[in-house]
């Protein structure tokens, strides 16, 4: 069974969402939401619950996170798994163009693939999606909408055309 907690930030209240075998999901700011105490966790998942929201609040403020709590990407497809996994190795601040990711892939015309597994992405932020740009530095789509992909961009110093 999984397990939802939210983690307060200054953006307001993510929720975190728990496997048996780590984060498999993180949900942007609603507006109303009820915050599920950290109580509510027992075990292992209350040291994910402190790596996540150490990761996330690291990422918030522009600094690299580490380490990541344990991630469930199972319920990716191999292709969004393997998307999600490069995404993982873009470092805090630079970007890559759909088609770069593609190249890493082997599959160099798959940039429109590439864009929908970023679209996919259930754990935005700690998988950063947000990194991901047009092959000219524009922001193309974004889960969070593109506020959010603007914030996490300019806090992370990474160059884009708004």
């Amino acid at each position: 069974m999984n397990s939802h907690i939210g983690i307060p930030t200054r953006h307001g209240i993510f929720v975190a969402i728990f496997s048996e075998t780590g984060l498999c999901r993180l949900e942007f700011p609603k507006k109303s939401i009820k915050n599920k105490t950290f109580k509510s966790l027992t075990g292992y998942k209350k040291g994910w619950f402190n790596h996540t929201t150490r990761a996330l609040k690291k990422i918030l403020s522009g600094i690299v996170p580490n380490p990541l709590p344990p991630l469930d990407l199972s319920k990716g497809t191999e292709f969004q798994r393997n998307v999600w996994q490069q995404l993982l190795k873009i470092p805090l601040g630079e970007t890559k163009s759909y088609g770069e990711l593609a190249n890493r892939i082997n599959k160099p015309k798959a940039f429109r693939a590439v864009g929908n597994a970023c679209g996919a992405n259930p754990i935005p932020i700690i998988i950063p999606c947000h990194r991901v740009l047009t092959v000219k530095y524009h922001l193309g789509g974004y889960t969070g909408k593109s506020n959010w992909k603007k914030h996490l961009l300019k806090t992370e110093g990474a160059i884009f055309i708004e």
